[in-house]
């Protein structure tokens, strides 16, 4: 179970630092939000994206911040999730946000339950 708790906290960490890189940086992302409708949150959530990312990996040393960044990051895809049907998008284009909620709900179980690997 630790390891798979380690590889589900490296993953998760891996993909929101690359998906708030982007948010911040890309124009890409720009175009999306755009699309979205939410220009003047794009930077906003780029910095959540960064602050959870690092809030898993410093977790690993105090395990209070994995339970609060692993219960952002899943605010953050379910409201993720709540745009795309709103927008439109198609279960693909969603599935991204639904696995990174997932993983991040199993990440914020297991520090609840002190589950955190040394």
């Amino acid at each position: 179970m630790a390891i798979a708790y380690g590889a589900a906290l490296l993953l998760s960490a891996l993909l929101f630092l690359y998906y708030g890189l982007l948010c911040l940086f890309s124009d890409g992302m720009k175009a999306e939000f755009q699309r979205f409708g939410l220009s003047r949150y794009r930077r906003l959530t780029g910095g959540l994206e960064v602050l959870g990312a690092v809030g898993l990996l410093a977790g690993v040393f105090v395990p209070g911040l994995i339970l609060a960044a692993s219960a952002g990051l899943a605010l953050l895809m379910v409201l993720g999730i709540m745009t795309r049907v709103r927008v439109g998008d198609s279960l693909l284009e969603s599935l991204p946000a639904g696995v990174l909620l997932v993983v991040n709900l199993f990440l914020f179980a297991g520090a609840w339950q002190g589950a955190v690997p040394p």
